[in-house]
């Protein structure tokens, strides 16, 4: 036999081979379980379905938040609505490629209380990564100065009114600051990982603060005291990401 002859046979072979193989995948893909596809599911996600890089170090927003709070919050806390929400979109056949995560948020109600929570859970916790960063704060300016102030009459007033709503929200939950319908600013709270993005949200609007009240956000350091927990958080607000988000809601309007 020639050495030609040979090559097209095991060329013929090995592509044999490679077509069965695909063949059966979607067979394969059938009967894998979700746990071990997740990660080819994220990895093929669009990109705020997955859980980006932090911007800053686990110690950077120290002294108000310690390093050990933000490292079990984000690589554990966080990280798991990530990975849950791949799995529930996943089982629930969401084409996370057009459907973005604020639609899904808009239609939640269509949806399984996993897919509510875990959804939620990740929004939520990646805008509250934007929306601190590392000390001293500044203060709002611009727009967004000029609606805190139309709205609440003054920056402190607003504070308190954002403070009272995360000091009385029962068990865990967010306070938020959102832009309703009408473009005007409101503050609100919300159970859980819910957001005033939801359908089932008792006040609608689009958030532009959000402050994790649950008790892994501060328990380290605060224990249970979480008014000195909210006031020192104010020392991290990000005020820029903050008028960066207001403008994009009245602009959508």
């Amino acid at each position: 036999m020639s050495k030609s002859t040979q090559n097209r046979r095991q060329f013929i072979s090995s592509t044999g081979k490679a077509g069965m193989v695909l063949a059966a995948m979607p067979l394969m893909a059938k009967i894998t379980p979700i746990s071990s596809i997740t990660s080819m599911t994220i990895l093929t996600a669009a990109n705020e379905y997955i859980q980006q890089p932090l911007s800053y170090g686990y110690a950077a927003l120290e002294p108000y938040i310690d390093a050990a709070t933000m490292e079990i919050h984000y690589t554990k806390h966080a990280a798991t609505y990530a990975k849950n929400l791949a799995d529930a979109a996943l089982a629930e056949k969401l084409d996370t490629q057009t459907t973005s995560l604020t639609d899904l948020l808009k239609n939640i109600s269509r949806y399984s209380p996993k897919m509510r929570n875990n959804a939620g859970g990740h929004y939520n916790h990646e805008m509250f990564w934007l929306l601190m960063k590392p000390a001293p704060a500044t203060a709002p300016t611009s727009e967004l100065a000029d609606a805190i102030n139309k709205n609440f009459g003054s920056l402190d007033n607003f504070k308190t009114s954002f403070g009272d709503a995360a000091k009385a929200r029962f068990g865990s939950g967010w306070a938020w600051l959102i832009v309703k319908a009408d473009n005007s600013l409101a503050v609100c709270s919300t159970p859980n990982q819910d957001n005033p993005l939801m359908d089932i949200a008792e006040t609608k609007g689009t958030p532009i603060l959000g402050l994790d009240v649950w008790e892994h956000a501060y328990y380290l350091k605060y224990q249970n005291k979480r008014p000195d927990y909210i006031n020192a958080w104010w020392n991290l607000v990000n005020w820029e990401f903050v008028q960066k988000k207001y403008a994009e809601a009245i602009t959508k309007k």
